[in-house]
């Protein structure tokens, strides 16, 4: 750890006994004043108008993305930030010149999936149409597919001899479609990622896949609020020019109705093999009986990642440091006919930096560390925009004291998850007071998922903000601003402007 950081986290752990004598100072004062400026109106608003037809949903590398960048950079010149002296962007990109030093870009491959897509299940002389966005999910970047064939369960789709658990041993999934649970068993000594599970399918012969998050949640999966839903995802991790599995994510029900094609009155299969995977790691995997038929088309195109980037500049000896302050914009798009708004994910994160940059811009105070609000794209697409920043930072990540990323920010049960890695949990509670949320934080260490993730792994302390609860539309086409709460957006915007009071204006 540098001297600068050293320094900040020494800093940080006087703040509790120091904040009773900052109040009633003039910093207290300001705060106080900027917070009364907020407006919960103008962040709905912007939600509203970001997760709107006029941007399509977001889509990474589509002319729909490309414009809600232009969006946020306008913006940012309008509230008098300042172009972030990222490097110049490639000529042949746009015929935009004011993106010069206020954007990063690069090319990238973009899937999409065509036609209106087609999961159709077959048992006992009985034919059930799934439905596209609630009974299941295309993988997103999955290559086009016209197959029809038996399913075979293959519990968490885990082949893994170092650890003796080897759920293929014994079945033939050879020009089958295997269905597996998402994760892995309680207590499994190791992360098996999806990419792992697809290409050991694949290598074992089978021609499509389906997976299906099970009824029992990791604690994480809890905490994060998520849901069993199907969701919208990408699996592209294959090395270029590889081929991958065709696949769809799939809801508890429809996997139910596979496994149990006699409908004989067993119910709840899946929890019932979830449970003895968890209990005794012992294989699960059985043929089905049920024949799957999916079908649609995909294409390929190319295009542009954009990051939009704007800055309030420090004051005095301490301007050189940043404090960089994240939220993704970017979502799913249009996909097979289906519409994917994104609402809370995360048009509503993007919205709250917009009302902070606009409340600490217009509030007269200077802060002595500088503000950096970064406007990512392709984090659904792998983190693409963060780590294209930590690869060319417009600032030095070694004077960079801390990453703020906010993320899921409009639904939940009025409490915020606060993770935090690198610097005391003492910084993040004085923000709890300040914002007068003090009773409604929950205080984390390290989340592995998120745009703050590049940022640690070059040495960077993160904070990452989301609204704690269950977010029932998360990855899905429901995801619209109706769904959200404005009492949760108002909190985390509060929260928002306290902690960069706290890391960026504190003398």
């Amino acid at each position: 750890m540098d001297t600068n950081r050293i320094c900040l986290c020494a800093f940080l752990l006087l703040l509790a006994p120091l904040s009773a004598l900052a109040e009633g100072t003039q910093q207290q004062r300001a705060l106080d004043r900027a917070r009364q400026n907020l407006s919960i109106d103008r962040v709905l608003l912007d939600v509203a108008h970001l997760s709107s037809h006029e941007f399509n949903g977001r889509q990474t590398g589509t002319p729909d993305d490309v414009a809600s960048g232009l969006f946020m950079l306008n913006r940012f010149q309008s509230l008098n930030l300042q172009a972030s002296g990222a490097r110049a962007v490639s000529p042949d990109l746009f015929t935009h010149p004011e993106l010069q030093g206020w954007a990063q870009a690069q090319r990238l491959t973009v899937g999409r999936i065509e036609s209106p897509p087609q999961l159709e299940v077959f048992s006992n002389n009985e034919v059930m149409h799934a439905r596209a966005g609630t009974g299941y999910l295309p993988i997103l970047d999955a290559p086009s597919v016209n197959v029809m064939a038996p399913v075979v369960f293959v519990g968490y789709g885990i082949e893994d001899p170092a650890h003796r658990f080897d759920e293929y041993a014994g079945i033939d999934v050879h020009d089958r479609i295997v269905l597996f649970l998402r994760g892995q068993p309680k207590g499994f000594p190791v992360r098996v990622s999806h990419a792992e599970k697809e290409r050991t399918a694949r290598e074992k012969g089978a021609i499509a896949f389906m997976t299906v998050t099970g009824p029992i949640l990791s604690a994480y999966e809890a905490r994060r609020g998520m849901t069993t839903n199907p969701l919208a995802y990408y699996g592209r991790t294959q090395a270029r020019g590889q081929r991958t599995l065709p696949g769809a994510w799939i809801s508890p029900a429809l996997a139910e109705r596979i496994l149990n094609p006699r409908r004989n009155g067993q119910t709840n299969r899946l929890r019932a093999f979830q449970e003895r995977l968890n209990e005794s790691l012992a294989p699960q995997s059985r043929q089905t009986g049920t024949t799957v038929h999916m079908t649609w088309q995909s294409s390929e195109t190319t295009g542009w990642l954009v990051n939009t980037l704007g800055l309030i500049p420090g004051h005095g000896p301490r301007a050189h440091e940043t404090v960089v302050v994240g939220a993704h914009r970017d979502h799913f798009g249009r996909q097979g006919g289906l519409l994917f708004p994104g609402a809370d994910d995360n048009a509503s994160g993007t919205a709250t930096l917009l009302e902070v940059a606009r409340i600490l811009s217009q509030s007269g105070a200077r802060p002595s560390r500088s503000i950096l609000f970064a406007s990512f794209s392709g984090e659904e697409q792998g983190l693409l925009g963060s780590r294209l920043y930590v690869n060319d930072p417009p600032r030095p990540l070694s004077s960079t004291v801390a990453m703020i990323n906010v993320d899921h920010a409009g639904i939940g049960n009025g409490r915020l998850t606060v993770g935090v890695n690198g610097l005391p949990e003492e910084a993040a509670a004085e923000a709890g007071r300040l914002a007068g949320l003090a009773d409604q934080l929950d205080l984390y260490g390290y989340f592995p998922g998120g745009d703050h993730v590049p940022f640690k792994e070059s040495g960077v302390p993160t904070i990452v903000i989301v609204s704690a609860g269950k977010h029932p539309h998360f990855h899905q086409p429901s995801d619209h601003v109706k769904t959200l709460k404005p009492e949760v957006l108002e909190a985390v915007t509060r929260y928002l402007l306290a902690l960069l009071w706290v890391l960026a204006y504190t003398p």
